[in-house]
C-alpha cells in the first residue's frame, strides 16, 4: 500500500530544487563513475569537441547511449548535481541544452517496441525537476515530437499510480505554454487526467495531487476551459472539493483541496467557467466550506483562495442608476449639451493614457524638477523673449497694480470695490463682539430640540430672498451659543455665498461650512487596522449574493428623483441623507441592510467618471449604533484608506456645545474591488471604500466627507477678511479677478508684498524689479488639503512674522488660491482635459512669462502632489518651499 502523507519529494515542487540537500558524492566519486562508465561502455558514442565541459560530455553520451546500464549511470550523475546546490545548476544545464537531450532521450526511449520503464521514470523525474525551471519547454517538447509521447505513456499506466504521477508532473511542465495545453486538450488529454482525481481516498494521493496539478496547468487554455465546461467537469471539481473537505477530518491532505481550488480558480478565469460554477451554486458551497476553514487554524492557507475565487465569480452588477453620466449638465460655448455623449467613451476611458503619451511626448527639458535651482552663474539662460508682440502685453498690466500704483495715498486706495452688504457686515463684525458660550449651552440644548428641517429652514439659507428674515435668526443662533472661529464670520459667509453660482443652484449651506470649525487639537495619528477587515467586509458582501431574501434595498436618497432629494421624514426608519451644497457629493444611498448604507458619488458635470470626492450630509441616526457606509463607485486602483486614513465628520450637535470640530472617524476601514460595473458597458472596475461610524447622539446632525472640506465661499470670505485685516502702510495686498470662469464666478488673483519705504526712485526701483513667485492651487474638489495649505500661507504671508516681511520685501507673491472654481463650487473636476473651460493658470502664466517685469528665468518648481504648485523667478537666489502652511525661505 502507497504511503498516505503527502510525498515531499515531488520534482516539481519549487522547495525541492531551492533547499540544499547533503552532499553525497565529490569530485573523485564523479570521475570514478564516469571511468567505470566509459570503459563498461561496449560501443562508444562520438563524444563531443575536447574542449567541451563536462556536462556537455554528459548530455551528448545520454542523447547517443545505445545501452540501459549507460543511461542510468549518466541520469544518476546527473540528478546528483543537479539535487545538491541551488537553481543556479539547473539553469546551467538547460542553458548548455539539457531540456533538448532529456527531451531526446525520452522520446527514443519510449518509442522502442517494449518501453522500459526502469529508465523512463528517472528520465521523466529528472526532466520534471529540469522543466520546472525552463521556460521554453512547452515549445521544445512540441518541437521533439515528446508531449503526445507522454500522454500516450500516462494511458498506458493509468493504473500504476507510480509510473502515472511521473507522467502527470512532465504533462504539467509541459502545459507552461499554451499551445501545448491546447494540444494536450485537442487529444483528450483532460479525459484522461479527470479521471485520475478520484474522490477522497487514503490511497495514491501524490497520484491525486499530480493529477490537480496537471488539470490546473492545462486549463491556462481558454480552448481548454470551454471543453471543461461542456464536459460538466466544473461541477464535478465542485463536487470532488466538497467531498475532500467533509472527508478530510484529520487534515492531512490540504494540499489536495488546495489544488483543487486552483483548478477551480484556472476555470474562472473564463466567462463561460463563471458562469458554470455560478449555475452550479458554487458560491454558496465556497462559502459555507470557508466558514469552516475559518474556525480551524490548520485550513487558514485555504481561506484566501476561495474567498477570491468567489470575488471572481460573483455577477457583475450595474450601477443602480438611471444613468452612468451625472446629474447635472452645463453648455459649453459652441458646443451643444448633447454633443459630450459622442466622445464620452474616450473621454472616460483616456484619462491615464493621456497624461503617459504626454508625458512622453514631453521635452526632456521640462521632465527634470530637481535642477531648477541654478548655482553656477555660466549656466543661466538670459530672458526668453516674449512669445508674443509687445503690443498685445497691455492687457495684463491691470494684473500687476504694484508695478503702476504711486503709493500716495495707500491708506484710502483700494482697487477692489466691496459691496456696501459685505462692508455693513465687516462693520458690523468689528462692533459687535461673539460671545462664548461653551459652558452654559450643553444644558439648553436638550431644552431646544433642534431638527433637521429647522436648520435648512433657518439656518442654512444662502439666496437672497428672506435674508432680512433669516439675519434675526441667524443673530439669536450666535448670541445663544457663540463662536470663537479665526478669520471666519457667519454672516459675512451667508452674504457672501449668495453671489455664488453653481450649476444646481444651491439654496442650502452646510452647516460646517457657515458655522465654521476650529483645527484639530491635536496630531492625527493613522488608524490602526484591525487583521481580516476586508476578509470580513467581503463575506457580508457575499451574502447578498447568497441570501437576497436579508436585503432591503430601499432608495432613501436620490438625486434623479426629486421626491427623494430633501432630507425629511419620507423614511422614518432609515438615515436621511442631503448634498445638495456648495462642494457636496452624493447622488444616491440605498439602504441595503438595517444599518448599512450603499452610496453611489455622482459623476463629474458633462462625464461620466473621476468619482471619488464626497461630502455630504446625514441625520434621524441612533445613538452607539454602528452605521456601514459602502461608497461603491471609486475608480482608483488603491487608496490610503486601506493604510491608515479616515473620512472626517463634523456634528452639529457638537458644535453648538462648543466643539466644532472636524473629526477622523470611522473603524473597519477598508478600500477593495467589487462586483459592480458601469451600465454603458465600460470595461473599468469599481472599487469600495467602506467604514463603520458610530454616532455619539440621538438624532444628530452630522457630514462625512473625504479630507476637511474648503469651499470657493470659504475662500472668497476668507480672502475679504484677510485684505480688511492687514495694514496697508506695511503690506501691499490686492485682490482681483483674474477670470471669469463659465458658471459665472470670479477666479481670484491675489498679489501680495511689502510697500516700499518710501516714494523715492530707488525705493519704487527695488519693488518693480522684484522676482515674482507665482503659487496656485486647487482643480479637483477633492484637492481641498490644497486650499488648507495656502490658506496658511496667505495668513502667514500678511502677518508680523520676521520671516514673513523679509519674504515680503523680496518678493513679489501672485497667488491663484482656486484655478477651478466651478469644479469646486459643484463637487466635481469639470471636463478641463477637453480645454472646456477657461484655464487660469494659462491666463496666469503668459501674464508672468510675458511682461519682462520680473526677470523671468524660465524655471519653475511644482510642489507635486495635492494639487499645489510653486512657480518662482530668478531661482538663482533664492527657493520657495511651502511646509504646513507656511512659507521658508532658503539660500540656494
Amino acid at each position: 500500500m502507497e504511503d498516505t502523507r503527502e510525498d515531499s519529494s515531488e520534482p516539481d515542487a519549487p522547495a525541492q530544487a531551492s533547499q540544499p540537500q547533503p552532499w553525497t558524492f565529490s569530485k573523485s566519486s564523479l570521475i570514478r563513475k564516469l571511468r567505470q562508465h566509459l570503459i563498461s561502455s561496449r560501443s562508444r558514442p562520438v563524444m563531443a569537441a575536447p574542449s567541451s565541459s563536462g556536462l556537455e560530455v554528459l548530455l551528448g553520451t545520454l542523447q547517443n547511449a545505445g545501452d540501459m546500464e549507460s543511461m542510468l549511470n549518466i541520469l544518476n550523475v546527473l540528478d546528483e548535481l543537479l539535487s545538491a546546490g541551488t537553481d543556479r545548476r539547473i539553469h546551467h544545464m538547460i542553458s548548455k541544452g539539457g531540456s533538448e537531450a532529456l527531451l531526446t532521450a525520452l522520446v527514443n526511449s519510449a518509442r522502442s517496441f517494449t518501453p522500459n520503464y526502469t529508465i523512463l521514470l528517472p528520465l521523466l523525474h529528472l526532466l520534471a525537476k529540469v522543466g520546472h525551471r525552463d521556460r521554453q519547454i512547452g515549445l521544445k517538447a512540441q518541437k521533439a515530437d515528446a508531449v503526445l509521447v507522454v500522454l500516450g505513456l500516462l494511458r498506458q499506466n493509468v493504473e500504476n499510480a507510480r509510473r502515472a504521477a511521473a507522467c502527470l508532473w512532465v504533462l504539467r511542465v509541459f502545459c507552461s505554454s499554451v499551445t501545448t495545453a491546447e494540444l494536450l486538450g485537442k487529444n483528450r488529454g483532460l479525459d484522461v487526467v479527470f479521471r485520475l482525481m478520484s474522490p477522497h481516498t487514503t490511497k495514491h494521493l501524490r497520484t491525486v495531487k499530480a493529477a490537480a496539478d496537471a488539470f490546473t496547468a492545462m486549463l491556462c487554455s481558454k480552448m481548454n476551459c470551454r471543453t471543461a465546461v461542456a464536459k460538466g467537469y466544473i461541477a464535478d471539481l465542485l463536487k470532488l472539493y466538497e467531498d475532500w473537505h467533509n472527508n478530510d477530518t484529520n487534515l492531512k491532505n490540504v494540499p489536495i483541496r488546495r489544488a483543487l481550488l486552483y483548478c477551480l480558480h484556472l476555470a474562472a478565469s473564463s466567462s463561460v467557467g463563471r458562469d458554470a460554477i455560478v449555475a452550479v451554486d458554487g458560491i454558496s458551497l465556497l462559502f459555507q466550506t470557508t466558514q469552516t476553514c475559518l474556525t480551524m487554524k490548520g485550513l487558514e492557507s485555504l481561506v484566501e483562495p476561495a474567498i477570491q475565487l468567489m470575488r471572481k465569480c460573483n455577477p457583475k452588477i450595474p450601477l443602480p442608476l438611471t444613468s452612468d453620466r451625472s446629474a447635472y449638465s452645463f453648455p459649453l460655448p459652441s458646443r451643444p449639451v448633447d454633443d459630450w455623449e459622442a466622445d464620452l467613451e474616450l473621454y472616460d476611458g483616456s484619462s491615464e493614457d493621456d497624461s503617459e503619451e504626454d508625458a512622453e511626448n514631453e521635452e526632456p527639458d521640462n521632465r527634470d524638477y530637481e535642477d531648477d535651482l541654478e548655482t553656477d552663474v555660466n549656466k543661466l539662460r538670459p530672458r526668453p523673449e516674449p512669445d508674443r508682440p509687445l503690443e498685445q502685453l497691455g492687457q495684463y498690466v491691470h494684473l500687476c497694480p504694484e508695478l503702476h500704483h504711486d503709493f500716495q495715498d495707500l491708506d484710502s486706495s483700494s482697487e477692489v470695490d466691496e459691496s456696501s452688504d459685505d462692508d455693513s457686515i465687516l462693520e458690523g463684525e468689528s462692533n459687535y463682539k461673539l460671545n462664548d458660550h461653551r459652558n452654559s449651552a450643553s444644558p439648553s440644548i436638550r431644552e431646544n430640540h433642534f431638527k433637521t428641517n429647522d436648520f435648512h429652514k433657518h439656518y442654512f439659507g444662502c439666496s437672497r430672498k428672506g435674508q432680512e428674515g433669516q439675519s434675526s435668526m441667524v443673530d439669536r443662533l450666535l448670541e445663544k451659543y457663540g463662536t470663537s472661529i479665526p478669520n471666519h464670520d457667519p454672516r459675512l459667509y451667508a452674504a457672501t455665498a449668495a453671489d455664488t453660482k453653481s450649476i444646481a443652484g444651491y439654496s442650502i449651506l452646510a452647516f460646517p461650512d457657515f458655522w465654521g470649525h476650529l483645527p484639530p487639537q491635536e496630531q492625527e495619528p493613522m488608524a490602526k487596522r484591525p487583521p481580516h477587515v476586508q476578509r470580513k467586509k467581503v463575506f457580508e458582501d457575499l451574502k447578498r449574493v447568497i441570501c437576497p431574501e436579508d436585503m432591503i434595498n430601499k432608495v432613501v436618497f436620490d438625486m434623479d428623483e426629486p421626491s427623494l432629494q430633501c432630507p425629511s421624514d419620507v423614511c422614518p426608519s432609515s438615515l436621511r441623507f442631503f448634498s445638495k451644497f456648495e462642494s457636496g457629493n452624493l447622488r444616491k444611498a440605498i439602504q441595503v441592510r438595517s444599518h448599512e448604507y450603499d452610496l453611489i458619488l455622482n459623476a463629474d458635470v458633462n462625464s461620466s467618471a473621476h468619482c471619488q470626492w464626497f461630502y455630504f450630509e446625514v441625520s434621524g441616526m441612533m445613538a452607539n449604533v454602528p452605521y456601514r457606509f459602502n461608497i461603491i463607485n471609486c475608480e482608483k486602483g488603491n487608496s490610503q484608506c486601506n493604510y491608515g486614513m479616515q473620512p472626517v465628520l463634523y456634528s452639529v450637535r457638537e458644535a453648538l456645545e462648543g466643539r466644532p470640530h472636524w473629526l477622523r472617524t470611522g473603524s473597519e476601514i477598508c478600500y477593495y474591488r467589487n462586483n459592480f460595473c458601469p451600465r454603458r458597458g465600460q470595461k473599468h472596475p469599481f472599487y469600495t471604500l467602506t467604514f463603520t461610524v458610530t454616532f455619539r447622539h440621538e438624532d444628530d446632525v452630522c457630514y462625512l466627507a473625504y479630507h476637511y472640506p474648503y469651499t470657493y465661499t470659504t475662500l472668497q470670505t476668507h480672502l475679504k477678511m484677510l485684505e480688511k485685516s492687514v495694514d496697508p502702510r506695511k503690506v501691499f495686498f490686492r485682490h482681483q479677478n483674474l477670470c471669469d470662469t463659465l458658471g459665472g464666478n470670479s477666479c481670484s488673483l491675489v498679489t501680495i508684498t511689502a510697500c516700499p519705504t518710501s516714494r523715492a526712485w530707488k525705493h519704487l526701483h527695488q519693488l518693480r524689479n522684484r522676482p515674482c513667485v507665482v503659487l496656485t492651487a486647487r482643480v479637483h474638489p477633492g484637492e481641498s488639503n490644497a486650499s488648507w495649505v495656502l490658506k496658511g500661507t496667505l495668513e502667514f504671508l500678511c502677518s508680523d512674522d520676521p520671516v514673513a516681511e523679509s519674504l515680503r520685501e523680496a518678493y513679489i507673491f501672485k497667488i491663484v488660491p482656486m484655478l477651478n472654481p466651478d469644479g469646486v463650487i459643484n463637487g466635481k473636476l469639470e471636463p478641463r482635459h477637453r480645454g472646456q473651460l477657461l484655464s487660469a493658470s494659462q491666463v496666469c502664466w503668459s501674464t508672468w512669462r510675458n511682461t519682462g517685469q520680473t526677470g523671468y528665468s524660465g524655471k519653475a518648481v511644482h510642489m507635486e502632489g495635492h494639487g499645489v504648485q510653486c512657480c518662482h523667478a530668478n531661482g538663482n537666489d533664492s527657493a520657495i518651499w511651502l511646509q504646513r502652511g507656511q512659507i521658508h525661505a532658503l539660500e540656494a
